[in-house]
């Protein structure tokens, strides 16, 4: 993209109420771009000659939003397969995987996102009734937390004849019934069962997703966003899913700067001179932080537990009403810490996916052990969800510069739930903000979208109220500022991905990317954050979204 509203020359906003994230000038009312970089930045007025030059009348700008733990490819694909959201009960689930399976041929899988048994009073698919919707057709639902999915009985019949159901899966569980039938649910590693049947999606669906994807990131004032888990494990969706992403920029549709993680079961062990270290890597040594401002890797993902849903995070106490059960861990320690440590020796940083307390304890143990024998990395390692942290947890995070990536929607769409498995005496621990802050942890915002809503104003307002759909309160005591809240997802997104010296704050020579919004979050009230409209968002210094809005 170019400088300028129309693609060409410079650009000059004024009259606006700027957030620039800059500690050497918190606030400013213009800004001149120049060359897609912030070339200016003033209270009352910057150089206009030779600029176009756009009158705001007053509306806030801030730093293109960063969201840190996003799956775009995912999301996309929730725009070209069927959508279960809309369904409230299962009757209407079976009326929509009718009506999409009277629109497929037969032999041919129905495919749909959203699957989720909270919003449907707790309650799962009959795989029966699944066939008979289908008309006998395959069914895969894949669950919003991405750590479940659904079949049935067809799939499952498809399965068989290439895996044996019976045999034990490190890290997963195919769930059977009091009669010792599988019921169709297949969690964590398990869903490796029907991914064997259905992928690699195609290229070009996977070029599709991104340009759905990135669109409506846009439109959401989205600027930046980092893929957490690409190319490999039951997360990817082609070993060539890299190429995607390629294909989609080299297309212009890739319309927001990109951050993949590959997923750790993309790399291999790479031969070198005898003296080297034992490494998991890609072919050529290629790690960390090769690319451009556009497309970059970002550290690589690596799952060590599952989810506070479904009761599999690796915790430290027992989940309410089940005695004995504290989650598990998706492989042995023995084999995540060597897998881990050879891939930091290659030359990736670590991002570890760490829920339970328990697993964010294996997490810091590998991440302190890594840098002591390497160093530290130029992309911050990270702890992903952190979903329950323990007080003693936190000086170590401090210490060793790990970044948390905590989904403060969570708790608005998730928190009653997540409540009833961990019991109120953890709800300090719940997806911390304040205290992360409050030691020196690296904060920045993210979504886990597709598994939540990744509008980063209602992200805000959650990191800010806490508060469930329900209207509950959860943690009040780890509530942050709007002003804390915006910080993270910009500035502190920056620092979490090792790019604080290109975006995150509006300062000369910073990358143009930039978020005009009708109403300032930092000024109302905040129940109405999410509900501030985002007028235009630039990229590069142009206007990718809202270009009539600003005319």
């Amino acid at each position: 993209m170019s400088t300028g509203a129309d693609g060409t020359g410079d650009l000059v906003l004024r009259n606006a109420r700027i957030h620039t994230q800059d500690p050497r000038r918190p606030s400013a009312g213009s800004l001149r771009i120049s060359g897609g970089r912030i070339a200016a930045v003033g209270d009352d007025a910057v150089p206009t000659a030779g600029a176009r030059v756009i009158d705001l009348q007053g509306a806030t700008v801030a730093p293109g939003f960063n969201d840190v733990h996003a799956h775009s490819v995912w999301f996309g694909l929730t725009k070209l397969e069927l959508d279960l959201e809309p369904a409230t009960g299962l009757d209407e689930l079976y009326a929509l995987i009718a009506e999409r399976a009277a629109a497929t041929p037969p032999g041919e899988w129905v495919i749909a996102t959203g699957f989720s048994q909270i919003r449907l009073g707790d309650r799962s698919p009959d795989r029966d009734r699944l066939d008979r919707a289908a008309g006998g057709r395959p069914v895969w639902l894949k669950h919003n937390s991405g750590h479940a999915a659904f079949v049935n009985g067809v799939a499952l019949g498809l399965i068989a004849e290439q895996s044996d159901l019976d045999a034990h899966i490190e890290g997963g569980v195919v769930e059977r019934d009091a009669d010792g039938r599988p019921t169709g649910l297949l969690e964590e590693n398990a869903m490796a069962l029907v991914q064997r049947l259905t992928l690699p999606y195609p290229e070009e669906t996977l070029v599709r997703a991104l340009d759905l994807a990135t669109e409506h990131y846009l439109a959401e004032g989205i600027t930046s966003v980092t893929d957490a888990g690409i190319g490999g494990g039951w997360i990817g969706y082609s070993p060539r899913e890299f190429r995607a992403y390629q294909a989609a920029r080299e297309r212009g549709l890739l319309r927001t700067r990109m951050q993949p993680m590959f997923i750790i079961d993309a790399l291999h062990p790479l031969p070198g001179h005898r003296g080297d270290a034992e490494v998991l890597t890609l072919d050529g040594g290629i790690h960390t932080g090769l690319g451009d401002d556009w497309l970059r890797l970002g550290p690589v993902k690596i799952f060590s537990d599952g989810s506070l849903l479904g009761s599999t995070a690796s915790v430290t106490e027992d989940y309410v009403g089940c005695p004995g059960n504290h989650g598990y861990l998706q492989e042995s320690p023995d084999s995540l810490r060597d897998r881990a440590l050879r891939a930091y020796a290659a030359g990736w940083s670590l991002a570890i996916h760490a829920i339970g307390d328990h697993a964010v304890d294996q997490a810091i143990a590998i991440i302190e052990e890594a840098q002591r024998r390497w160093g530290a990395r130029p992309v911050p390692n990270r702890i992903e969800h952190a979903g329950i942290v323990r007080p003693d947890q936190l000086p170590a995070l401090a210490r060793l510069g790990i970044a948390v990536t905590p989904q403060p929607f969570f708790l608005h769409e998730f928190g009653d739930a997540m409540m009833e498995r961990i019991g109120p005496h953890r709800e300090s621990q719940l997806y911390r903000a304040r205290s992360f802050l409050e030691h020196g942890v690296t904060l920045p915002g993210s979504s886990d979208r597709p598994v939540a809503d990744g509008n980063v104003l209602a992200g805000i307002q959650a990191f800010v109220e806490r508060r469930s759909s329900a209207g509950n309160v959860i943690g009040a005591d780890e509530r942050i500022t709007a002003a804390q809240a915006l910080e993270a997802y910009t500035l502190g997104s920056a620092r979490a991905t090792g790019q604080a010296e290109s975006r995150g704050s509006i300062a000369p020579g910073r990358l143009a990317d930039l978020v005009v919004l009708g109403d300032d979050p930092l000024a109302v009230d905040a129940s109405r954050i999410s509900d501030i409209e985002v007028l235009a968002t630039l990229v590069d210094g142009g206007l990718a979204h809202g270009a009539e809005r600003l005319a």
